[in-house]
């Protein structure tokens, strides 16, 4: 599931001076062997280990790993994750790089599950979107995915997404689907930020293919989707803005029959996800 960015490996480990670690250097013997367990210690679902476990390589190919679990097992606290074996020096000098990559990331793939039961049932499916964290996108998006949730576009060259910025700047939303039927390639949905039944139907009458209904409280929301329904029923409809993680509420927005609840609070806000690597 994940593609391992070495590079950022790198930059993170040479940000930490892993390369020039002085406690380390000072109190470990160079050619000490140590043995050590990444451990869970809180429940959740994990992501980044395969990062986690290339940190300690990128920085000594001498580490041994033997992974207990895989990127998208859910686990209880106190669980071994994996085992390390190799110099205590690399052990320790990776430690922290490794472990905030596997934290932040299976953080977001805790929280990302966690809203997925909360609409278990429905025809909804959980989406993130590009509130992200620059220069961790694709991991966070892996993380994402590993936690039972799906991506929305992974840039702005992948859809057509026409917002309230560009509908004032073509002058109307008709304008602006027109305009994307024009220019943009043909395999690419356009889909168009509406806040009002109004805007709903303009969007409807310009041809768009899905309807994102942006900060709606859940009467609107309905309304919405049974104007959609009944006027174009293969019009995809999501619904964004302002949800938040909280169960009732994901459960509330998904009854309305959207078909896409995209939330960014699954990757800004995500908690971090507690694991300590221990050594035997």
């Amino acid at each position: 599931m994940f593609n391992v960015p070495l590079d950022l490996v790198w930059d993170a480990l040479d940000e930490d001076g892993a390369w020039s670690d002085i406690t380390t250097l000072c109190t470990v013997p160079e050619e000490q062997q140590a043995q050590a367990s990444i451990i869970a210690r809180q429940a959740g679902v994990i992501a980044g280990l395969a990062v986690a476990i290339e940190t300690f390589r990128v920085l000594d190919e001498r580490v041994a790993v033997e992974l207990l679990i895989h990127d998208g097992a859910t686990v209880q606290p106190g669980q071994a994750l994996a085992r390390l074996s190799g110099p205590a020096r690399s052990l320790l000098s990776a430690e922290r790089v490794a472990l905030n990559f596997l934290g932040h990331l299976s953080g977001i793939a805790t929280i990302t599950a966690r809203c997925v039961r909360a609409i278990e049932g429905t025809q909804a499916r959980i989406l993130d979107t590009r509130k992200t964290t620059p220069g961790l996108r694709s991991l966070e998006k892996d993380a994402v995915r590993a936690g039972g949730g799906q991506n929305h576009r992974f840039g702005l060259s992948d859809g057509v997404l026409i917002k309230d910025n560009h509908i004032q700047a073509a002058g109307s939303i008709t304008r602006a689907v027109a305009a994307a039927r024009r220019l943009a390639p043909h395999l690419l949905k356009i889909e168009v930020e509406c806040e009002t039944l109004p805007e709903v139907q303009e969007a409807l009458d310009a041809g768009a293919d899905v309807i994102l209904l942006d900060n709606m409280d859940v009467e609107r929301m309905r309304s919405a989707v049974e104007l959609v329904r009944h006027r174009a029923p293969n019009v995809l409809i999501e619904a964004s803005g302002n949800i938040g993680t909280d169960p009732a509420r994901l459960a509330a927005v998904a009854a309305t029959g959207v078909d896409f609840i995209s939330l960014g609070a699954l990757t800004h806000s995500a908690p971090n996800f507690d694991v300590s690597l221990e050594f035997a």
